[in-house]
C-alpha cells in the first residue's frame, strides 16, 4: 500500500478532504522524522514504536580491493510492532 493509496483509504472512511487527509498524514510523518532525529523515541499503544537502535563499530571487508574498512557506530531507525499489531497480522497468515 502507497501513502497515496492510505490518504484515499482514510479519506474514504472518514469523509474528510484528500488534501487534508494529505496534510495530516505528511504532519505526522514529519513528527516521526523529528523526534527519532532528536534521538525520541515514538510510541503508539496498540500499534508499535518507531524508536532509534544504536549500531557499533565494526570491521568489514571489501573483498574485490582485499582491504578492510572500519564502519563507525551509527543509529538507525527502527519499527517494532506492538503484541497486538503482531497477532493480527498472524492471524491474516498464520
Amino acid at each position: 500500500m502507497t501513502k497515496a493509496e492510505i490518504v484515499t483509504e482514510i479519506a474514504k472512511t472518514t469523509g474528510i478532504d484528500k488534501a487534508s487527509v494529505i496534510s495530516i498524514v505528511e504532519g505526522l510523518m514529519t513528527s516521526i522524522k523529528d523526534s527519532l532525529a532528536h534521538g525520541e523515541n515514538v510510541y503508539l499503544r496498540g500499534f508499535g514504536s518507531f524508536i532509534v537502535k544504536q549500531r557499533a563499530e565494526k570491521t568489514a571487508r571489501n573483498i574485490s580491493k582485499n582491504t578492510t574498512i572500519i564502519i563507525p557506530a551509527h543509529n538507525i531507525p527502527a519499527f517494532k510492532p506492538a503484541d497486538i499489531f503482531k497477532e493480527e497480522v498472524s492471524k491474516l497468515h498464520g
